[in-house]
């Protein structure tokens, strides 16, 4: 009589049947960045640029008819820093007293940009003349430039990024945003 035997896995020679891909080779970990850490990197890198007041790749021509004019002297990509939109940061209160003080004289000009943040109304005024190159970029309603807030340590700061790739040369531009009848009047520039 021949007895039936229930069928078993062949066995290796070394008892290796059970052995997996990393028992042979390391694994590989990807050095790969998160987004969460590209995020973090880049974040830090425009902090350091506004602590340390880094303004590169711009200088300032006159335009006829124009005045001043922020150009740039090489090649912008999409969404970098471009500059801060620098000057004295007020709350609502305070900007529109300065701003009634500024309309008293003429000869000033307005360089004060409102924005919420934290759904609180903030100003940056920078009527002040400094060497900062933020305050001199022209309007366009279809500028190269976009303003963005920038917090550091809970404090908002309005910086201008590339809205798409800037050629060295080009001037710098961005929309200010302002439609009211007013303005456009005393600025016709606006509507452009």
């Amino acid at each position: 009589l021949q007895t039936l035997q229930s069928p078993s896995k062949p066995r290796s020679p070394l008892g290796l049947q059970n052995r997996k891909v990393t028992d042979y080779f390391p694994i590989r970990r990807s050095n790969r960045k998160t987004k969460t850490e590209i995020k973090s990197e880049e974040h830090k890198y425009i902090d350091d640029l506004i602590k340390n007041s880094t303004e590169e790749g711009m200088q300032v021509k006159h335009i006829e008819g124009k005045g001043r004019g922020v150009f740039a002297v090489k090649a912008f990509k999409k969404g970098d820093f471009v500059v801060e939109y620098h000057g004295d940061l007020l709350d609502l209160t305070e900007a529109k007293k300065r701003e009634a003080e500024y309309a008293k004289d003429p000869e000033t000009g307005c360089y004060m940009y409102y924005f919420q943040y934290q759904s609180k109304t903030y100003c940056v005024d920078a009527t002040k003349e400094t060497d900062r190159y933020g305050r001199l970029l022209n309007h366009s309603k279809n500028g190269n430039c976009q303003t963005r807030l920038h917090s550091i340590d809970g404090k908002p700061h309005l910086i201008l990024v590339a809205s798409r790739d800037i050629k060295s040369e080009e001037e710098l531009l961005y929309d200010y945003g302002d439609r009211s009848k007013d303005s456009i009047s005393a600025h016709p520039w606006l509507k452009y």
